[in-house]
């Protein structure tokens, strides 16, 4: 009996999803939990697993389709529970061609057993051919697997061409997360051109992103930080925390414990307008911007003003895995009273960060360079960073903007003020 591969219960507000891309094709054999397809949801990307060994027998519904939640997409048909080679429910499609060996049985006592010899060699490289192929799915491979079909005596450069298009030279294939443009359905090209539909996660992005524009009143204010305290405290005590704590001390531990003691000096930044109400938040929920391919996400720190520095790098860390691997659940990125995005991972030097409504700010970190500055009447070289900070002007004012990155810039500055909270 076959068994039924349905679209999974992803959150309380999804109703349909869009499939990006099939990792498998039907004829395929597959393991329990293996991952069939990419799925694209309005807060998350994440990959459908097989409920059971078998062979991936049908699918329903192609990638780049919108389905339901609950919607039956592939069929499997199940095969020796537990075995890995399941590669036996694939032998059905061959056992027309099975009996093509018999004719030379009659015929081997005469002297034909090499013109017999290699059409089961050929039919098997071909069945090998077809059945890998589409797991890259797209116009090149298809293309190459036609020609390649015909000769049939080297199976193996076919495949080695299926991984090319999606790595550089030189390069391991990238993740489906990483080949943003050619795992989505529907995709037209004339040669000049090409159009590709937005995923679902880019398109509701876009939505939000305009709607905060258009709702709230958004105003920028910048400030620089000297990170050559924070530098050298990293580097003075980086072998011992990842011993102890198996992590990195990075970054962004210190900036979240900055900003949260900066929020609580100015909570109109940890507050959101509730139609005609400003609503004040004693907490602190802390989403992280991750930048993905396939769209941007931001996940959130619970409660992260109990976290410990260990606790929010391994928290951001696990964060950055789950995002690149399709696994990071909606409830990780709801809610959140304030945002840290990172864009000096990608090198940028300033930059206006977009608000996450209904939150009423977001700081922006940026690259760090040796800049000369005056110190004490001299002018030295320091690890500088600029710092920028999107208010929402309803609630914030100019002065509550400007006292809040200044008060997070003089607790980076000055490590040991975040451990005495003074």
């Amino acid at each position: 009996m076959s068994i039924e591969i349905k679209i999974p219960k992803v959150g309380e507000s999804i109703s349909e999803v869009q499939i990006s891309e099939w990792l498998k094709s039907a004829g395929d054999s597959v393991r329990k939990d293996e991952p069939l397809a990419i799925i694209d949801s309005e807060k998350t990307t994440f990959e459908l697993p097989a409920s059971d060994s078998g062979t991936l027998s049908k699918i329903l519904h192609q990638a780049g389709e919108t389905v339901g939640v609950g919607e039956v997409v592939a069929q499997i048909e199940p095969g020796a529970p537990g075995e890995p080679p399941t590669a036996s429910p694939a032998a059905p499609p061959t056992a027309k061609s099975e009996p093509e060996p018999s004719p030379p049985q009659e015929a081997s006592p005469q002297k034909k057993p090499k013109p017999e010899s290699r059409p089961p060699s050929s039919a098997k490289s071909s069945r090998a051919d077809t059945a890998s192929a589409p797991l890259r799915a797209g116009a090149p491979q298809a293309a190459s697997e036609k020609k390649q079909d015909t000769p049939g005596p080297e199976p193996s450069k076919p495949r080695a061409k299926e991984v090319a298009p999606d790595s550089a030279p030189g390069e391991p294939p990238r993740p489906a997360e990483a080949r943003g443009r050619r795992s989505t359905g529907g995709a037209k090209s004339n040669g000049e051109e090409e159009i590709v539909p937005m995923t679902m996660l880019r398109r509701t992005v876009a939505r939000r992103l305009v709607e905060a524009s258009q709702s709230m009143a958004m105003l920028t204010t910048f400030n620089e930080v000297d990170m050559s305290a924070v530098q050298r405290l990293r580097q003075e005590h980086q072998e011992a925390f990842r011993q102890r704590y198996a992590t990195k001390l990075g970054l962004m531990s210190f900036f979240v414990k900055a900003a949260i003691d900066a929020l609580k000096q100015f909570p109109q930044l940890n507050a959101e307008v509730r139609g005609n109400d400003i609503v004040y938040r004693n907490y602190y929920d802390i989403g992280v911007a991750i930048a993905m391919e396939r769209g941007l996400v931001v996940p959130v720190l619970r409660r992260a003003e109990r976290l410990s520095f260990a606790e929010i790098e391994k928290g951001i860390g696990d964060f950055a895995r789950r995002a690149q691997s399709g696994e990071l659940q909606p409830e990780d990125l709801e809610g959140g009273t304030f945002t840290i995005t990172n864009g000096g991972v990608f090198g940028s030097l300033l930059s206006t960060p977009i608000i996450n409504p209904p939150q009423s700010g977001i700081l922006g970190l940026h690259s760090i360079e040796d800049r000369p500055v005056a110190r004490d009447g001299a002018v030295v070289v320091r690890q500088m960073m600029y710092v920028a900070l999107t208010y929402d002007h309803r609630i914030v004012d100019g002065r509550e903007a400007v006292l809040f990155l200044r008060r997070l810039r003089e607790a980076v500055e000055n490590p040991a003020r975040m451990l005495l909270e003074i």
